[in-house]
C-alpha cells in the first residue's frame, strides 16, 4: 500500500490553531507550511544546535493538569541528539521547580532551544522516556524552527556550577508582591507554556518566547496580566492552545540576578477589543489570571548582559 502523501494526510493543525488562522483568513495559506515545517524528527541543524546551549526552556503539565514553564541550565552538551527522533536531556530533578512534577516517564513535554545572542530558536514537543533521576529522553512529536523577531540579544555567563542549587528559599503566593510586579513591568522577555489533548488522545505541550519593549506586559490592579500579541508566523500554537484549553504557565527571568518568577493560571483570548489600540503593533490581546505564583531567587546559575550601547 502506498504511503499517504503529505497533502492527503490530515491537517497538522488542531482545531484551536485552525480557528485562529481562520480569524485572519490564512487557513489555506498555512496548510502547506504546516505540512512542510512541522516535522516528526529534528533536522541536522537542530540536532547540532541544542548541544551548544547553556540553558533550555521547558513546558510541562503536573498531575493536577496545571501547566508550568521553566528555564533549566547546564554545561553545553547537557542536551544531545543521538538520532533525529530523540533528544537526550541530562538534568537532575529539582523539587523547587514546579514544572519538574510534570517530567515523569510518559509525560508530555515542550522544549524551546533559544540562543539569545544570535536570536536563533528552535522548538519541539514530545514524550518523556525516563530511566534515571538525572536524565531523560524526549521522543519528538513535532520539531520546527522560529523566526528571530522580538528577541532581545543578550550574552550569558555562569556564576556557579549549574549542578549546584541555590541556597535561597522559594516563595509561594496567590498574588503578586512588589518584587514580582517589578519583574513583570520591567520585562522585555518571558516564556509561556500551554497544552491541548489531541483527538487521538495524545497530549501536545508547547512553550514559546514572547518579547517586546520593556513594560509590554501590563499588570492590572487586580493582578491580571494583559499581553499583546504581535504579528508573527501565523502558526498560532500558543493562542490556538488557549482557545481549546484556557490554561497557561508563564516564567519571567531577572537576567541580572538569576531570579525566576513562575506562575500557572487561566487565560482569556481577546480577538477584538478596543484595548488593542493602546498597545503599539498589537493585533490582539490575551489576559492571564494567575492561580499559583512561585518566586525563586537565584534559581538560575547564569547571568545575562545586553550588548554595548543597549
Amino acid at each position: 500500500m502506498l504511503e499517504q502523501s503529505r497533502q492527503d494526510a490530515p491537517s497538522p493543525w488542531h482545531e484551536g490553531e485552525l480557528a485562529m488562522q481562520r480569524s485572519v483568513g490564512v487557513v489555506e495559506r498555512m496548510d502547506g507550511p504546516g505540512r512542510n515545517f512541522l516535522r516528526k524528527a529534528m533536522p541536522e541543524q537542530h540536532r547540532a544546535f541544542f548541544p551548544m546551549l547553556p540553558f533550555v526552556v521547558l513546558g510541562a503539565v503536573d498531575a493536577k493538569g496545571d501547566v508550568w514553564a521553566t528555564v533549566r541550565a547546564g554545561h553545553p552538551g547537557f542536551l544531545a541528539s543521538p538520532e533525529p527522533e530523540i533528544l537526550e536531556v541530562h538534568l537532575p530533578r529539582d523539587t523547587a521547580d514546579p514544572a519538574d512534577a510534570g517530567m515523569e516517564d510518559g509525560g508530555a513535554i515542550a522544549m524551546l532551544g533559544i540562543q539569545l545572542e544570535t536570536r536563533r530558536r528552535n522548538r519541539l514537543n514530545g514524550v518523556i522516556h525516563r530511566t534515571e533521576a538525572g536524565a531523560f529522553q524526549v521522543r519528538v512529536g513535532q520539531s520546527f524552527g522560529n523566526c528571530p523577531q522580538y528577541i532581545q540579544p543578550r550574552s550569558s555567563a555562569f556564576v556557579r556550577d549549574p549542578d549546584v542549587p541555590t541556597a535561597m528559599a522559594l516563595l509561594h503566593s496567590g498574588q503578586f508582591d512588589d518584587r514580582a510586579r517589578r519583574m513583570i513591568e520591567g520585562a522585555d522577555t518571558f516564556f509561556v507554556a500551554s497544552y491541548v489533548d489531541r483527538e487521538n488522545g495524545e497530549r501536545q505541550v508547547d512553550v514559546s518566547h514572547r518579547g517586546g519593549n520593556a513594560g509590554f506586559v501590563r499588570v492590572g490592579a487586580d493582578g491580571v496580566l494583559t499581553v499583546p500579541d504581535f504579528p508573527g508566523n501565523r502558526f498560532f500554537n500558543t493562542l490556538g492552545n488557549f482557545l481549546v484549553n484556557p490554561k497557561a504557565g508563564l516564567v519571567f527571568i531577572d537576567f541580572e540576578t538569576g531570579d525566576m518568577l513562575q506562575m500557572t493560571g487561566r487565560v482569556e483570548v481577546l480577538l477584538d477589543s478596543p484595548e488593542v489600540a493602546t498597545f503599539q503593533r498589537a493585533e490582539r490581546l490575551w489576559r492571564f489570571t494567575p492561580e499559583e505564583i512561585v518566586l525563586r531567587p537565584d534559581a538560575l546559575p547564569l547571568r545575562w548582559s545586553l550588548p554595548p550601547g543597549l
